[in-house]
């Protein structure tokens, strides 16, 4: 199932909680950004315009006063209107000053980040500003020591009257610099404030509207998807009721239509279990068949084992007794001798058979040991490659240079190695080509035997390790199904390299050491 029912129906509802919740958001994060907007406004921008008027409106009354004193003749009242600057405008004016600069300080505390531009040339136009009324108090401290005195020098009076009133007229237009650049600012603000709750309006209106519609939706969802629940309910009685030819054709993914199917199937499954049962019933007669015949064969070869043996006794003595012998006609001799021979190979023959059936019905566990998987290998191809030569096997060899280190009962692997090379053997009798290759990765050794012989046909390859199943002639059947218990009971696995496209290739895998 890709998505249950409960899933899809929570996934619905949480779809519909997601958008509102997301449009809840966007109201509080636009309800927020209006009101930074208004605090920058109210508490920055027009608190600077306004201290900048105030500013401006000093600088122009003190102009005023600069210029009456240059037509003031009396001394006394020179001296009060000095006074008065020097009490009342400077002090106001730094004040003033400060409190712009402490503004702009506040303002960085709370306004977004495309205003710090902004912010920063306010500072910088307010530290010129500074600079300007520093130079006027210095021009104004000058003039001022000279029309306070009784009998000032007119023209130097003058002179310094002229230069106080540039100062004035700079400083008065760096001021309205300051103002009308604040008042520009403020304007502006207020319109993209003005556009974007307007903005914000449509938006979370159309938002609104979208989520209603989400909400419609996923309703409309939750109900198609209940819908099964009835079909398969009326179903569900009439299989009750023995009717198994009923189909549910409920379709899709969810459980619904899982649990629909699931009985679509168990309708059918009723039908088939008489046959499976017959079917099963004959598998384990016949498994019942192959165990006895297991046990018989054991019984028959420990019977046939001990006869072969005083047979094999009696026909080396009677071997003796022949040489000794003589006879009249030598060719009477040689046929004496011909059968004599011919009836030790088939009491060795009967005798290797028995072995097998013996070894197969009580294969001993294993006795694992540290082994060299590559040295038994080694050793095993030394002691068959003789054998092999003589019946024109060419022997191909693919060994590590480093030990392979495997758990395993050498006596019993040298017995699966030997029966491989001497099945290739028989399998090549014009000669043929032998490879044998032992390579190791990370977690297991893998021992490959293949040969150029005529190969096995598909269709026995499925029982080639089943007991008693041989495609030779004369085999018993029992070599490769001993080969796969030893290999199973070291941990590892033997099969036939279906790739192969001429002779055969048996791939072992055992675990590393």
């Amino acid at each position: 199932m890709r998505l249950s029912l409960a899933t899809r129906i929570f996934l619905g509802y949480a779809v519909v909680l997601v958008t509102f919740g997301a449009v809840s958001l966007f109201s509080v994060s636009e309800l927020h950004r209006g009101q930074v907007e208004i605090r920058l406004l109210s508490e920055g921008y027009l608190a600077l315009s306004q201290t900048a008027a105030t500013l401006e409106s000093f600088q122009k009354n003190q102009a005023n006063d600069t210029a009456r004193l240059r037509e003031q003749g009396d001394v006394a009242v020179r001296r009060m209107m000095i006074q008065l600057a020097r009490r009342y405008f400077f002090e106001q004016m730094d004040r003033q000053l400060e409190e712009a600069v402490s503004l702009t300080r506040r303002l960085e505390d709370f306004a977004p980040a495309d205003e710090m531009a902004f912010i920063n040339d306010v500072r910088r136009r307010l530290g010129e500003l500074k600079a300007k009324y520093a130079e006027y108090r210095d021009v104004a401290d000058a003039a001022y020591l000279v029309l306070e005195q009784a009998s000032p020098d007119l023209t130097v009076a003058g002179l310094r009257l002229d230069r106080l009133q540039d100062a004035e007229t700079a400083l008065g237009a760096t001021i309205k610099l300051l103002h009308s650049s604040l008042e520009a600012r403020t304007r502006q603000r207020v319109a993209l404030t003005q556009e974007r709750e307007r903005r914000t309006g449509v938006a979370i209106i159309g938002l609104s509207v979208l989520a209603i519609a989400v909400g419609l939706l996923a309703t409309g969802f939750a109900a198609r998807s209940l819908r099964p629940v009835r079909t398969l309910i009326d179903g569900v009685s009439r299989i009750s009721r023995g009717d198994y030819s009923a189909k549910l054709g409920i379709t899709g993914e969810d459980e619904i239509a899982v649990l629909a199917r699931e009985f679509d199937a168990m309708a059918r499954s009723l039908a088939e279990r008489e046959q499976q049962l017959a079917q099963k019933q004959e598998a384990l007669l016949r498994a019942e068949r192959l165990a006895a015949a297991g046990r018989v064969s054991a019984q028959v070869a420990h019977e046939v084992r001990n006869p072969l043996s005083s047979i094999g006794l009696n026909v080396e003595m009677l071997g003796d007794q022949l040489d000794a012998a003589v006879f009249e006609d030598p060719k009477d001799a040689s046929e004496a001798r011909h059968l004599l021979a011919a009836v030790t190979r088939e009491v060795d023959r009967i005798t290797e058979i028995t072995e097998e059936y013996l070894k197969a019905a009580r294969l001993p566990a294993p006795t694992m040991r540290r082994e060299d998987l590559v040295d038994v290998v080694s050793s095993v191809l030394g002691f068959s490659r003789e054998e092999l030569e003589r019946s024109g096997v060419t022997v191909t060899t693919t060994l590590p240079a480093s030990p392979v280190y495997v758990q395993a009962d050498e006596g019993q692997l040298r017995q699966v190695f030997l029966n491989l090379f001497r099945n290739a053997r028989e399998a090549m009798t014009g000669g043929g080509a032998l490879t044998v290759e032992v390579q190791q990765t990370a977690r297991e050794a893998i021992v490959r035997v293949s040969d150029t012989g005529p190969g096995i046909a598909p269709e026995a390859r499925a029982r080639l390790f089943e007991p008693f199943f041989s495609t030779k002639a004369r085999g018993s059947g029992i070599g490769l199904s001993l080969s796969r218990q030893i290999v199973e009971a070291h941990g590892g696995s033997i099969g036939v390299d279906e790739s192969v496209q001429h002779g055969t290739a048996f791939v072992m895998r055992f675990p590393i050491s």
